[in-house]
């Protein structure tokens, strides 16, 4: 039996891709300001276990300084690189089917429009097939500041909160309780149908629970709706070839369910530890297995809310668990630790930002400090899956082993 084990922290970059201005980030560098961040409190960004994978050394890659209180003196027990994305975009789903071994080179549609961003002819079909009273907002948005601020208008007229970002995402808010969890579902499958005549890569149901006197506060029930990949990925290989793929958290969700033949579904980290490190353990023998999970707190909570304080916490608390992963590993398994995109709670806005990735791979055939530099596209994780599986080589990317 053959295992490989992905883990994707979602938004953690390590410094400005080479395309970065076109983006708008130029200088961006999540990891190197969150050390910074934390250095200027006094505080030593400590990641002990990501270092011993490599993570001082990849992270020099893409700027050629060591992120403050890394050591690349520590010596790596398996291979490290860092990987520029070929993809048109800086989303979840394009760096994830590029990881995948699909690089997404026709541009998602996008909405500029500061307020009225998606059309009358977008939305006025999702509000007659939906049968909903209208929607509010209809605006580039924070997630969390648009909720607080049109919750209690929602909750009085049963209006969903529509609102998008720098992404192709469409996403639809609605109170748990007043408007219903299963209307909400209904309502993004519906959104999801009328969007892909738009290229609209996600649309995503963002349930929340609470009043106004209280507060809103968006729940762990949220479901995305993906277009499927345009090509067979990696995951799609292993599985037509008998092989299991367990997506834990978003990962099914991304992939529109194609490839992956069991979806395990968890919200927030300790969960997502639990599930993954319990899809190891149930997976020790039998057919060829992926197991692979998307962290997506890093992304959601921290990034996206431009706390690097808190994302540096997440990243300690994540690294103090890495031993536990570390020793369930057997002698034939394949460990990447890697991320999609960049999102540098330090920036300008709350969106994403264009940026190189680490690559960090552990595992008995694994040579140990390996410097395997600079890589083309993030499709070498999906080809060195490939390799690893003995599959037949994918359409792009180079193994790395």
């Amino acid at each position: 039996m053959t295992r490989a084990i992905l883990i994707v922290l979602d938004s953690f970059g390590i410094g400005g891709a080479p395309d970065a201005a076109a983006f708008g980030d130029d200088g961006a560098n999540t990891l190197g300001h969150i050390a910074d961040a934390f250095a200027t409190e006094g505080r030593t960004l400590a990641l002990p276990w990501l270092t011993r994978l490599g993570l001082a050394r990849a992270a020099a890659g893409p700027t050629g300084a060591t992120p403050a209180g890394l050591d690349t003196a520590v010596d790596p027990i398996g291979a490290h690189a860092w990987a520029v994305e070929r993809s048109t975009g800086k989303d979840t789903t394009s760096g994830h089917w590029e990881l995948a071994g699909v690089p997404v080179t026709e541009r998602w549609r996008t909405f500029s429009d500061e307020t009225a961003s998606f059309p009358a002819e977008l939305i006025d079909p999702l509000i007659a097939r939906a049968d909903l009273p209208g929607v509010l907002g209809n605006c580039r948005a924070s997630g969390t500041e648009i909720i607080a601020r049109l919750g209690a208008m929602h909750v009085a007229t049963g209006r969903p909160i529509v609102y998008t970002s720098a992404d192709s995402v469409l996403q639809i808010a609605a109170h748990e309780d007043a408007f219903g969890l299963e209307r909400l579902y209904r309502t993004c499958e519906i959104a999801r149908e009328i969007a892909d005549d738009w290229r609209i890569g996600r649309v995503i149901a963002r349930p929340f629970t609470g009043d106004d006197a209280r507060g809103f506060e968006r729940t762990g029930n949220r479901h995305d709706y993906s277009m499927p990949p345009p090509a067979p990925t990696v995951l799609d290989a292993l599985a037509g070839a008998g092989g299991r793929v367990v997506g834990v958290g978003k990962i099914g969700d991304i992939f529109a369910h194609q490839g992956v033949t069991e979806a395990v579904r968890a919200a927030g980290h300790p969960a997502l530890w639990r599930e993954t490190l319990a899809a190891i353990d149930r997976t020790a023998d039998g057919p060829d297995t992926l197991v692979f999970t998307n962290f997506v707190d890093f992304d959601e909570r921290f990034g996206h809310r431009r706390d690097p304080l808190g994302y540096g916490d997440a990243l300690e608390a994540f690294d103090a668990r890495l031993p536990e992963l570390l020793d369930r590993l057997a002698p034939t398994d394949l460990l990447i630790v890697t991320a999609d995109h960049g999102n540098d709670p330090t920036h300008h806005g709350t969106d994403h930002t264009r940026e190189c990735i680490p690559v960090l791979l552990a595992g008995a055939a694994v040579p140990r400090a390996r410097d395997l530099g600079r890589r083309e596209t993030f499709a070498d994780v999906g080809q060195t899956l490939a390799t690893h599986f003995a599959l037949p080589p994918m359409d792009h990317g180079t193994s790395m082993l």
